[in-house]
């Protein structure tokens, strides 16, 4: 049985290859049936801000990569509380469904998966 597999994205989607790194991983494992999850913790939840705009700074947007998870099987999808609300963003104002997720239950989170990988 393969281990599961616990992304955490802690990356702005704009402050470098981290973002964009942390969702090719998690396409990656879901083309190939891994058991896996991804948490956007810290900055990482600004991915799942809406209505950004990445042509500003000449980027490729990360929304469709963001959309195209849950159809790689990548359904376990979260988002730390406490990051959230440090950065002003909204549960209900998120442009991808997410678990939002206290600190309580993120270490209960992070203790059920196999491997963790920090990008």
């Amino acid at each position: 049985m393969a281990k599961s597999l616990l992304i955490i994205s802690r990356q702005a989607p704009w402050s470098g290859p981290c973002a964009r790194e942390a969702l090719d991983v998690a396409l990656a494992g879901g083309a190939f049936d891994l058991p896996l999850g991804m948490l956007f913790l810290d900055d990482g939840v600004f991915q799942l801000a809406a209505a950004q705009q990445p042509d500003a700074l000449q980027q490729k947007n990360l929304a469709a990569n963001l959309q195209a998870l849950p159809m790689f099987g990548v359904e376990e999808l979260f988002a730390c509380a406490h990051s959230l609300a440090r950065r002003g963003l909204a549960d209900e104002a998120l442009n991808l469904p997410v678990q939002v997720l206290d600190d309580a239950a993120l270490k209960a989170l992070i203790a059920r998966f196999d491997q963790v990988v920090t990008l």
